[in-house]
C-alpha cells in the first residue's frame, strides 16, 4: 500500500506521480534563507493543481518535512478538494532550515524515531515549526524526508539518520534522501543500507544537479536503491537535453526501473505564483522532448507511474 495524506491506496491507483515537489512552505526560516522557499498561497497552490490535473496528472510527493515549514492541513485540504494523491512528508530537512533553539535539534535519536513513526501511523503534528511535538491531525505522513550537506556529512552525531534508519525499518515507509553531491548521495546510501533499511526502501535525491558523475548514479542503482532527477528545467545547472543525455546513459546501463523524476518546485517556479515553469511542465515539454530522443513511451510510463508506485509503497 502507499499512504497518501487521505488514506492508503493501491499502488495502482497512484498513477502519473511526480516524484519530489513543494507545494506549501509556511512563512518561516527556510524563507529567511531564500524567498522563494515561500509557497503559501492556498489558492494559488489549487490552481497549480488543478492545472496538473487537467493535463493527466495524479500524484505529487511534497518533500517538505516536519519543523521546517510544511502545511500539513492545507496538503490535506488540497488533495481533496483537487483530487490528486499527495504524499506528505516526516523526518527532517538541513539543519540551516532550523532556528538555533528548534526542538529539533535537541531531541534524542529516540526522541526523534518516536516523533517519525508517529507521523506515519498516527497522524502529522502540527505547529512543529516553533515548538516540540504535541497536537496532530488524523492525516499521516508516507515518506520520511532527510537531507546531508557538507554540514550534516561532518557532524559525527548521526542521531537524525539512525532515527530515520529505525522508522522506516520499523513502518516498512521508504526514506528520501536530500544530497548536494553525488558522494554524499553515496555515502548516505550506504549509511541506510549498513543501518538494515532496504535498498528498495531508499530514494536519492538531486543526484543529476551536476552531470559529470554519472557512474556515480550507477553505483548507488547498482546497490537496488531508486535515483530520483529533479533538475529538470533548472537551467542554472544545465539544460534538458544533458538531461535526457543522462537519462539514456541509464537505460543503456539497464536502470529502468530505478529512475524517478520530479521538479522540485519553489515559489520561482510555478505558474501559479508567477513563476518561471509549472507542474506542467514534464507532461507538456520534457516528456515530448524525451520522445524526439528516443526515450520510448514505455520508458517514460516506468520513469512516471511503475517506479513511483513501487518506490513509495511500504514495504513488508
Amino acid at each position: 500500500m502507499i499512504q497518501t495524506v487521505q488514506d492508503h491506496i493501491y499502488p495502482e491507483q497512484l498513477g502519473f506521480c511526480h516524484s519530489h515537489e513543494h507545494l506549501f512552505l509556511a512563512e518561516g526560516q527556510p524563507a529567511k534563507l531564500n524567498p522563494a522557499l515561500r509557497i503559501d498561497d492556498y489558492e494559488a497552490t489549487i490552481a497549480e493543481l488543478e492545472m496538473f490535473r487537467s493535463i493527466g496528472g495524479q500524484a505529487i510527493v511534497d518533500a517538505q518535512p516536519l519543523g521546517s515549514g510544511r502545511m500539513e492541513a492545507e496538503l490535506a485540504e488540497a488533495s481533496l478538494q483537487t483530487g490528486t494523491h499527495i504524499i506528505a512528508s516526516t523526518g527532517f530537512h538541513k539543519l540551516a532550515f532550523y532556528p538555533d533553539n528548534h526542538w529539533i535539534r535537541t531531541f534524542s535519536m529516540e526522541e526523534l524515531k518516536a516523533v517519525f513513526i508517529h507521523e506515519l501511523t498516527a497522524g502529522m503534528y502540527v505547529g512543529t515549526d516553533s515548538r516540540p511535538p504535541k497536537e496532530y491531525t488524523n492525516h499521516k505522513a508516507g515518506q520520511i524526508k532527510t537531507a546531508i550537506d557538507a554540514e550534516r556529512l561532518a557532524d559525527p552525531d548521526k542521531k537524525w539518520f539512525i532515527a530515520a534508519a529505525q522508522a522506516s525499518i520499523e513502518t516498512g515507509i521508504p526514506i528520501m534522501c536530500h544530497t548536494e553531491t553525488v558522494e554524499q548521495g553515496i555515502y548516505l546510501t550506504d549509511f541506510y543500507l549498513n543501518e538494515g533499511v532496504s535498498p528498495e526502501n531508499i530514494i536519492v535525491c538531486h543526484l543529476d544537479r551536476k552531470l559529470d558523475n554519472i557512474e556515480a548514479h550507477k553505483e548507488i542503482a547498482d546497490k537496488g536503491c531508486f535515483v530520483e532527477y529533479d533538475t529538470i528545467g533548472r537551467f542554472k545547472y544545465h539544460d534538458d537535453a544533458s538531461e535526457i543525455e543522462m537519462l539514456k546513459q541509464m537505460l543503456e546501463w539497464g536502470f529502468e526501473d530505478s529512475i524517478l523524476l520530479g521538479l522540485d518546485t519553489t515559489r520561482q517556479r510555478l505558474k501559479s505564483y508567477g513563476g518561471e515553469i509549472g507542474l506542467d511542465y514534464i507532461i507538456e515539454n520534457f516528456i515530448p522532448h524525451m520522445q524526439k530522443c528516443g526515450i520510448s513511451n514505455n520508458h517514460i510510463e516506468k520513469f512516471m507511474v511503475q517506479n513511483p508506485s513501487i518506490a513509495f509503497s511500504k514495504k513488508d
